[in-house]
C-alpha cells in the first residue's frame, strides 16, 4: 500500500464495560473498567472533546493522561494505517476526517474514541 493511500491519526479510548478487552496500561486488571458503563465513557470523552475544542485542553496532553491505548505513551500516536488495519468504524470515521479535525464519539469494540486525523 502506498503512503499516499494512508491516513495517520492519534486517539483518545474509553474503555468500558463492553469493550472486548477490559485491561489497559493504566488498570491492568481491568477492575476499573469493569465498573464504567458505556454511557459514562461517552460522557467522559464528550466532555474531553469539548475541552480539546474549545482550547481549553491540548489532545496529545489529556491523550497521554487518560487514553486506556497503549498509544498514550506517544500523545495518543497511532502512525499511519491504511484501509483494513484498523476497526471498521474506526477506519471509516478517521478517512472522513480532514486533516487537524477531530471526530465525534466513535464507538469499537476496544471502546469509545474520538480521533485526531494527523496527516
Amino acid at each position: 500500500m502506498s503512503s499516499r493511500d494512508q491516513v495517520k491519526a492519534s486517539h483518545i479510548l474509553i474503555k468500558h464495560q463492553g469493550s472486548r478487552r477490559k485491561a489497559s496500561w493504566k488498570d491492568p486488571e481491568g477492575k476499573i473498567i469493569m465498573t464504567i458503563t458505556r454511557e459514562a465513557a461517552v460522557e467522559q470523552l464528550k466532555s474531553i472533546r469539548e475541552d480539546i475544542v474549545s482550547g481549553k485542553a491540548n489532545f496529545e496532553e489529556v491523550a497521554t493522561r487518560v487514553s486506556d491505548c497503549s498509544s498514550a505513551k506517544r500523545g495518543g500516536d497511532l502512525g499511519p494505517f491504511g484501509r483494513g488495519q484498523m476497526q471498521k468504524p474506526f477506519e471509516e470515521a478517521t478517512y472522513a476526517l480532514k486533516v487537524g479535525d477531530i471526530s465525534d464519539i466513535v464507538d469499537t469494540d476496544s471502546g469509545v474514541h474520538i480521533i485526531k486525523r494527523t496527516a
